[in-house]
């Protein structure tokens, strides 16, 4: 069996981010260190004063931090996490830019600059990750084992017959 590349993982660990997708959320990138992700701002993503929501903003930069610092292949998870707004958004595509600003063998510290389309800087986030020992693979394991649990639990798993 071929070694498991550990961004591929981060990549799929990622995927598995349900409230990031159901913002419409993207990873685009990430390399250890280093992640970026876009939202194109939808009527859905609007306040009451007609401008990005900013728990929409906020899932942004997290889901960027996220994928930041679990980026070295071990469970990352927040401890910490601050976003100051700068300017309103109101259309186009969000980008969050996520870098590891520090790591130790406990804590990955990363800033978040997430713009507009034209480069404007809409929000910094700041996020502190307490690194656990945990493999990402393990995540990945762990998803199949519960998935494959409720496909058996509802009729659907091995052995299950067809209706």
């Amino acid at each position: 069996m071929p070694p498991t590349d550990p961004l591929a993982t981060v990549r799929r660990v990622m995927a598995g981010d349900r409230w990031a997708a159901a913002a419409g959320a993207k990873l685009v990138e990430v390399r250890p260190g280093y992640a970026r992700t876009t939202l194109r701002l939808r009527d859905v993503h609007m306040n009451g004063v007609e401008v990005a929501q900013g728990g929409a903003v906020f899932t942004l930069a997290d889901y960027a931090f996220a994928a930041c610092s679990n980026s070295h292949g071990t469970v990352a998870v927040a401890l910490d996490t601050s976003i100051t707004f700068a300017r309103a958004a109101v259309r186009g595509v969000l980008t969050a830019e996520a870098v590891e600003e520090s790591r130790t063998r406990r804590t990955s510290v990363c800033s978040v600059r997430v713009t507009d389309e034209e480069g404007s800087l809409v929000a910094l986030f700041r996020g502190t990750a307490f690194r656990k020992e945990d493999p990402l693979d393990a995540v990945l394991a762990a998803r199949k084992a519960r998935r494959a649990g409720k496909g058996a639990a509802r009729g659907r798993g091995p052995g299950a017959r067809g209706r």
